[in-house]
């Protein structure tokens, strides 16, 4: 049986990789960079299952494939929003419906979408906006560690990337059997 949850979508940096590991080149763009320990066995695991994955992201497009191609992850994901190709920054809603748009999922069905990203301010508040469950990674210490206001509260927080599988298989027991 397919998964409940239709996608799940990544931030990139101090959720996938660790910020203070990438290598810029004079452009500010990364040429390389570690994963956090755990992501690339759950991206992989993520998609053994059939999860469908999208990176939303703000920074320079060259970034994420150099770090993803790095590590063997980049033809996991079937999207890619990346802020400086559209024009805008997280939590503008487009960067989120540009992921989901490019998965031909619908707006009835973004509940059954999940945001992973470790900033409130932007992931958290901009899947919480447009109806996706908000996944807060709570791995740095470089960025907010409390809500602002209620727009930023994360439905679910998870300190390490394979928490995530915790989080997915409690989200589809909730869904049941027989869901669509």
């Amino acid at each position: 049986m397919p998964p409940h949850i239709l996608a799940v979508c990544f931030d990139f940096g101090d959720t996938l990789v660790d910020e203070d590991s990438e290598v810029k080149d004079a452009t500010l763009t990364s040429l390389r960079g570690e994963l956090i320990p755990g992501t690339a066995e759950l991206l992989r695991e993520l998609r053994s299952r059939a999860y469908r994955l999208a990176l939303v992201a703000d920074g320079r497009p060259g970034t994420y494939t150099n770090v993803l191609q790095q590590h063997d992850l980049y033809e996991l994901f079937e999207a890619f929003a990346i802020s400086e190709l559209l024009g805008t920054l997280k939590p503008d809603r487009r960067m989120f419906t540009h992921a989901l748009q490019a998965l031909a999922i619908e707006p009835p069905d973004y509940p059954r979408t999940v945001m992973v990203g470790n900033r409130l301010e932007r992931d958290v508040k901009g899947a919480n906006e447009l109806g996706m469950i908000s996944v807060w990674m709570d791995w740095s210490p470089r960025y907010a560690k409390s809500p602002s206001d209620a727009s930023e509260k994360p439905q679910f927080t998870i300190h390490q990337p394979l928490d995530l599988l915790n989080v997915l298989d409690a989200l589809e027991a909730a869904a049941g059997p027989g869901h669509t």
